[in-house]
């Protein structure tokens, strides 16, 4: 018998046979069935479209994106999405101009109608499919100059209607050039009733979503970029919200793109969140900063927490730079600095503290001794309801004097810039952590605070913490003004006026807040990081039911 045979068993006295098994499956087609398959008429038809859709298809026109020193569309879709994971849609559109150029010509020339779409996943690795898959839009400027054809507005509708049904991030690589008036089949005038500028911001708050850009984006494209909530560009790129032709054809002179919107002014006035020098930093900050919105990820190191002692000096009047306390507090490499060019007063970071995302707010004071202007405080805002609307817990580290005041300032509408922080933060529904590294004076160290020292979850101060309504010296001056000019001038006022500032700083040293409890503990600063870790797993509001409008600005 063989030994692939079935024995099958009798009762006493019957005969016994075997039975074959049935024959087996094949695990894959043999060559005849294989060939069989070549000669199908309606199988070959759709092999060879597809091709033409590839980079390969069209080797000069990549041939031009390079020597540029950029990638094609697709080429940054496959960096960005973990390999084999990408399911485009759409990819047989062409362009709808078929009353003007053949059907070959726009099969070769306007693939995917310049959009390349559809879903990947992102970080898989980390996170695993579910909390993996992303929507991922690329502008391909290799096509009519990544315009915005009819087509490419019906795939991105199409999109956008999937993200948001299924809550799915969004990332779009944004270059190109705008509307495309060339689209001649559809019976249209001026094509304002699409939807695609209203989709996208709809996702706002629901979903993170995130623009990307190198090289020109101008026009349309420029507008869904600025509705994302990160913007990632490379430092040759230009945004603008019309481009040559346009400011051109509105009477405002004659440009080169490149005068338009370069990335130095682009990052200095707060548009660009991350400035990366190519599409290699773009694409991998991209799924750095996707990654926070994720989840937690199990594995992380530690920071030197002894290092947290020596960051503030002994001396108070010295300065220092607190992104050495926010690095001495998150996972090693685990910080993302946004708008760094913009908005000074204040570091504004996403991090990891044992693997759990957090977003980082730290005064600045190297810039204005930490005294919060109007760019600041908008800058804060919009990062509170960026982490409130995705439910990132929010960690402050306070060293202000307060807001910054004077005739100048209030020219820039600083009362309702600076309020801007208090209105956000009384909207805030994640855990709020605050750490008073040095300065917590006045209305600036309550806006730090999510608007008054018993708002955050807890309040503690490093050893170096002081406090007062308003600065030591200023309170000084106003408040013994009389003791002051009664004082003869020159040493003996001097003098009077440096004994009313040391009992002034006596007074608002950080035991004594604890003390009459208007913080909650003075900690070694080596404990930081241990105490946001208890504060986390204590704290379990998980933000805005059902998202919340995160501003553009």
């Amino acid at each position: 018998m063989d030994k692939g045979d079935l024995l099958m068993v009798t009762q006493p006295g019957e005969s016994v046979a075997t039975i074959p098994p049935p024959p087996a499956e094949p695990d894959s087609p043999t060559a005849d069935e294989g060939e069989r398959a070549d000669h199908r008429a309606d199988l070959r038809r759709i092999i060879d479209r597809h091709a033409f859709v590839e980079d390969a298809a069209r080797p000069d026109a990549v041939a031009r994106r390079h020597a540029l020193g950029l990638r094609t569309a697709r080429e940054n879709v496959a960096d960005l999405c973990d390999a084999g994971s990408f399911t485009e849609y759409g990819a047989l559109a062409v362009a709808a101009q078929r009353s003007r150029r053949s059907e070959d010509d726009l099969m070769r020339n306007t693939p995917a109608d310049g959009m390349v779409t559809g879903i990947g996943s992102i970080n898989g690795e980390l996170f695993g499919p579910e909390r993996s898959r992303a929507v991922v839009m690329a502008y391909d400027a290799t096509v009519l100059a990544g315009t915005q054809g009819m087509r490419n507005h019906q795939k991105t509708d199409r999109m956008l209607g999937i993200a948001l049904k299924n809550r799915l991030p969004v990332v779009l690589f944004a270059e190109g050039g705008g509307g495309r008036p060339g689209d001649t089949d559809m019976p249209v005038v001026a094509g304002l009733h699409v939807g695609t500028f209203a989709s996208y911001a709809r996702l706002n708050g629901r979903v993170p979503v995130i623009g990307i850009v190198a090289g020109r984006c101008f026009a349309g494209n420029a507008a869904l970029l600025g509705c994302s909530d990160v913007i990632i560009a490379t430092r040759a790129s230009n945004v603008g919200m019309g481009g040559p032709a346009m400011v051109e054809g509105g009477g405002l002179g004659v440009f080169a793109p490149e005068q338009i919107g370069p990335s130095e002014v682009q990052h200095g006035n707060g548009v660009i969140d991350v400035l990366v020098e190519d599409e290699v930093q773009a694409v991998a900050a991209a799924r750095q900063y996707l990654s926070y919105f994720q989840g937690a990820i199990a594995s992380y190191t530690e920071p030197d927490a002894a290092a947290l002692r020596e960051v503030v000096p002994e001396n108070r009047l010295r300065v220092y730079d607190t992104r050495a306390a926010m690095a001495g507090i998150a996972d090693a490499g685990s910080l993302l600095e946004l708008r760094t060019g913009f908005g000074k007063g204040i570091h504004t970071a996403l991090a990891r503290i044992e693997g759990r995302p957090v977003g980082l707010l730290a005064s600045n004071p190297l810039h204005l001794g930490g005294a919060i202007d109007a760019d600041a405080a908008d800058k804060a805002a919009r990062f509170m309801q960026l982490c409130n609307a995705h439910g990132l817990p929010m960690v402050s580290l306070v060293d202000t004097p307060g807001f910054m005041v004077g005739p100048a300032i209030e020219e820039k509408a600083q009362v309702r810039h600076v309020s801007r922080m208090f209105v956000a933060a009384a909207h805030v529904a994640v855990p709020y952590f605050s750490v008073v590294l040095r300065k917590g004076y006045g209305l600036g160290a309550m806006a730090m605070t999510a608007g008054g020292f018993h708002e955050p979850d807890f309040i503690v101060s490093w050893p170096t913490g002081e406090f007062g309504a308003m600065g030591l010296e200023g309170a000084v001056k106003l408040g013994y003004r009389k003791e002051l000019e009664a004082a003869a001038p020159g040493a003996e006022r001097d003098t009077l006026y440096d004994t009313l500032v040391a009992r002034q700083y006596d007074n608002g040293q950080a035991m004594n807040m604890a003390a009459t409890l208007e913080i909650d503990a003075v900690i070694d600063p080596a404990q930081t990081r241990a105490w946001l870790v208890r504060g986390l797993a204590s704290a379990a509001r998980g933000g805005a039911p059902g998202g919340a409008m995160v501003d553009t600005w």
